[in-house]
């Protein structure tokens, strides 16, 4: 069975999942005042998807700036860019951008604390409003901090098996197609770049049912590659 011969629905995460998933994973971000733009790199920690802290450097001066806010709440977004783990073209997959207050998390310090007003998320060439409550009810991925190993190790020490899950894919939408990468791994499934010389197409393979936790990712690409191997092979002519 291809990956497009489904009657339902393929299933996906939520943009609230999506850039949970992103705040989770994310190690650098860009914080943005009227007088500032700053990239910070290890210096932030996530209490909730609403309140972030941030370690900013000296040098930056955003510390003062926030200081001298006449009511101590200093407007500024905050920026994570979700970068794909495998060398491919357009490597973004995709943009959150939170819009809130920044506060002196201790006086006399750089500490501060973010306060999260309103999410956005750029995503397959759309911009979403992501619901503040959808945001706070909302799971990260249980793959998310694992997705970039996992998927690494298997471009770099499986290609074999990438190859092999194309298979999964529709016979028509590998005519041309030049190079298999896997781009995105999540609860629901596995996502292949197909790109050819005209330009590039993504395809989500759906695990059989939505992943419970990491360990049972191994068990369900077992079994996409088992049902890829049933399948004849895919001539890209």
């Amino acid at each position: 069975m291809s990956a497009t011969d489904h009657a339902a629905p393929i299933a996906e995460p939520s943009p609230a999942e999506l850039v949970r998933s992103v705040l989770a994973a994310a190690r650098s971000l860009t914080l943005t005042t009227a007088g500032h733009r700053v990239e910070l790199v290890g210096l932030h920690s996530l209490e909730t998807p609403d309140r972030l802290f941030l370690n900013v450097p000296p040098e930056c001066h955003v510390g003062g700036e926030v200081a001298s806010t006449p009511y101590g709440d200093l407007p500024a977004t905050v920026e994570f860019t979700d970068v794909a783990p495998v060398a491919v073209p357009d490597r973004v997959r995709a943009r959150v951008l939170l819009g809130g207050w920044l506060s002196l998390d201790r006086p006399g310090t750089n500490a501060l604390c973010f306060e999260t007003a309103g999410a956005e998320l750029g995503y397959d060439g759309h911009t979403i409003d992501v619901d503040l409550d959808e945001l706070l009810g909302a799971e990260p991925d249980p793959l998310a901090e694992t997705e970039a190993e996992i998927l690494t190790h298997l471009a770099d020490a499986h290609g074999d098996a990438v190859e092999l899950l194309s298979h999964l894919v529709e016979p028509r939408l590998l005519i041309g197609v030049t190079r298999v990468d896997p781009l995105r791994l999540d609860r629901y499934g596995i996502v292949l770049r197909l790109q050819r010389a005209g330009g590039r197409r993504d395809v989500r393979l759906p695990f059989p049912t939505p992943l419970r936790n990491p360990a049972h990712g191994v068990l369900q690409l077992r079994t996409l590659l088992a049902g890829a191997r049933a399948c004849p092979r895919r001539s890209r002519r």
